[in-house]
This record gives structure tokens, sequence and C-alpha cells, in this order.
């Protein structure tokens, strides 16, 4: 679905004969929401989401994350100077299919929030729709939390945003698509569908098949003692974490990504045989040194940057079986205006410390906690 440099031409100049720019976000959630909230009252914006239910269209315009809101996908595209698709992986063509029969205005760029790129990419340039340029994107940001209630215009800041323009994309479409995302504050990087479905993939999709493979295998020992579940607490469970994520979600990211995923599978079997191998001689040096490179790797990584896999921002308070202490702490942390995104009692009994688990969405917000809990004399660790 690629443009011809003209046709960029007359949208940009009608944009600017006009004096806004309008831009559809088709799928007002967690995402599209973030993005609708970093663009709306910008000078020259008009933000339009679109929701297929009515509830959830009403929902976004009563919380101000758009300017307005239709249940008509028709009605978010006419006219529009950016489209944004942030529906699930498994819709993505249902909807390039519908917008290429809809009348769209010359120029318009179409681009997408998807984790997996080749194949949105290459069903889009089928279409070859005249006047239109698609651009795969990518935010690599998230939240433990989803829906448009969920959204925050600061979801971007620090992140890559990933861009798979196809080589005969109109670099003045590719150009204006970075400019608009510079209102998101994050990393932009473009790059080819195929390289990233590599890197995200290994980066991402395989870990969570990893997590739900290692939690399968253990709730399998857990069928013949209940031991294994009560001891997989703390650090078992917070590696493990993203087995969690979304079923149908993640089914048709996987499946989507097959290809990429199946030598990643061929290369991980190749890591553990490597292991097996190490164990079988006991090869304990060689053990070790498997960890020397992965730790020397790891240390390297930046440690502050958002990325797909969403960062663990908790500390853990113990503190006495004693009414009034879990509101008082929540009650200083909401007076110091620090973000307070989870609170949970993992133990509680008469005069033995509990212990608070406290998550938060930010670093800084988890240090600001830190330093004022440990001022009120509880100890807090991580």
């Amino acid at each position: 679905m690629n443009a011809d440099i003209s046709g960029f031409s007359e949208r940009k100049e009608a944009g600017s004969s006009s004096g806004t720019i309008k831009i559809a976000i088709c799928g007002v959630g967690l995402i599209g929401g973030s993005l609708a909230l970093c663009l709306k009252g910008k000078p020259g914006y008009r933000v339009v989401g679109h929701e297929i239910r009515e509830e959830s269209a009403a929902k976004c315009a009563e919380l101000g994350v758009v300017d307005e809101a239709t249940t008509s996908l028709a009605e978010a595209a006419a006219d529009a100077d950016y489209i944004f698709l942030c529906v699930p992986v498994g819709r993505l063509n249902d909807y390039i299919d519908e917008l290429s029969r809809l009348p769209l205005k010359p120029g318009c760029v179409m681009t997408d929030v998807g984790s997996t790129k080749a194949s949105i990419v290459e069903h889009a340039a089928q279409l070859a729709l005249k006047g239109t340029t698609f651009i795969g994107g990518h935010p690599m940001a998230g939240s433990e939390r989803s829906g448009v209630e969920a959204a925050s215009a600061d979801l971007f800041e620090n992140a890559y945003y990933v861009l798979t323009p196809t080589e005969d994309a109109p670099a003045e479409a590719v150009q204006a698509l970075e400019k608009l995302l510079r209102w998101t504050r994050a990393k932009i990087i473009t790059t080819d569908a195929a390289r990233h479905d590599r890197i995200v993939g290994a980066i991402s999709h395989l870990p969570h098949m990893i997590a739900v493979a290692l939690v399968n295998q253990i709730a399998g020992y857990n069928e013949s003692s209940d031991l294994y579940r009560s001891l997989a607490a703390g650090g078992f469970r917070d590696i493990t974490r993203i087995a969690s994520s979304d079923p149908i979600v993640w089914r048709d990211i996987l499946v989507n990504n097959r290809q990429v995923l199946l030598e990643l599978l061929s290369d991980w079997r190749r890591e553990m045989d490597e292991f097996t191998r190490l164990l079988e001689s006991e090869d304990g040096e060689g053990v070790a040194e498997r960890f020397k490179q992965a730790n020397d790797f790891r240390n390297r990584l930046p440690e502050r940057r958002k990325g797909m896999i969403t960062s663990l921002y908790e500390c853990y308070v113990n503190v006495p079986d004693q009414p009034g202490v879990i509101g008082r702490i929540a009650a200083e942390l909401g007076q110091a205006r620090i973000n307070l995104s989870n609170l949970h009692i993992i133990e509680s009994r008469e005069d033995v410390p509990g212990v608070l688990r406290l998550s938060f969405r930010r670093q800084d917000d988890l240090d600001r906690a830190v330093a004022l809990i440990r001022s009120m004399d509880y100890i807090v660790y991580f």
C-alpha cells in the first residue's frame, strides 16, 4: 500500500491550507490511547478514535483521550492524514482490507503498532492502494495494565519506536511520520521488517514461550507434590511473570511470527543441549563459563530504557501485624504524589512481620518510595 511522492505532496499541501491534521486511531486501548494522549491538544492536530463497540467509543471520549470517537471506520478514516491501527495482530489484515475499500485521503500515511511486521507489511503492499503509504510501526513499550484507562502520555518516553518502511516508501512520508511520533518522546529507529521480526522474536517472543513452558513443566511436577507450588513463590514467580500474558494476544503473535520462532527454538534447543553435555561430562568449568558469558553480555544491556517486556519496579516492606500500618504507608506515598500501581500482602501473622509488596510503574517512583518508607523506620528490600 505505497504512495507516490506527488500523492504525499497533495496531502501535505491540503493539510497546511486547512490548518488541521486529522489523526485516526483504530483501537483506543493502552497503546492507541497512549498515542492519542501524546498527540491530542497539540497545535493543528485533531485525534479521532475508532472502536467497534458503542460503550468503548463513549468511554475513550468521556475520558478525554481523543477529541471525538466513532464506531464507524469509514467516518474515522474519512479525510484522515494519518491512520494508526492499534488493534491485535490477528485483526490487522482485516482492518487493512476494509480500509483499502474506503476512499482514503490522497497521501494518507497508515501505520500499525503490532509486534510482528513482515507479514503485515507484505499484506499491505499487495493491496498497492494508490496515494496511500503503509509504514509498519512497533512502539516497544507496555504496561502491566491494559485498556484505555491505563493509557498514559508518558508510556513511550525513553522507549524504542521501530518503523519498518518498504524500500519504495516515499522518504517524505517516512519523515512526516517520524516528526509526528516525536511527540511520544520515544527513540525512533528504522529497519526492515524481517530484521525486526527476528530481533523481537529473540528478545520477546522466545522468552515468553520459555516462561510458559517452564511454568507448565513445574505445574506438571506439582501434581505429585504441592510443595512445588508453595516453594515457587518469590524468585520463580518473578522470572516467569510473563507467562501470565494474554493467551489470545500471544496466540496471534506467535503464529504470525512462526517461521522466525521455529528457527529460534532450534537455536534454543542447541543451547540446552550444550548444558546437557556439560552436566553429563561433569564439566563444572564449562558451566561456569556459560554463566560468565551471559553475565558479561547482560551487564552491557541498558538498564533503564523501556522495552517490550515491562520492567518490574517492586520493593518489599516488613510490616508489623498492627492496625493502620498499611494504610499509613499508602497514605504517605499518596501525599508525596508517588504513583503506586499495586499493593499486595504476602504474609501477615501475629507477632511475625508481614511482607508488603509494592509495585510502581516508573523507576523514579520506586526510588522515591524506598527513601520515604525507610525514613518511616521500616525495612525495605528488593
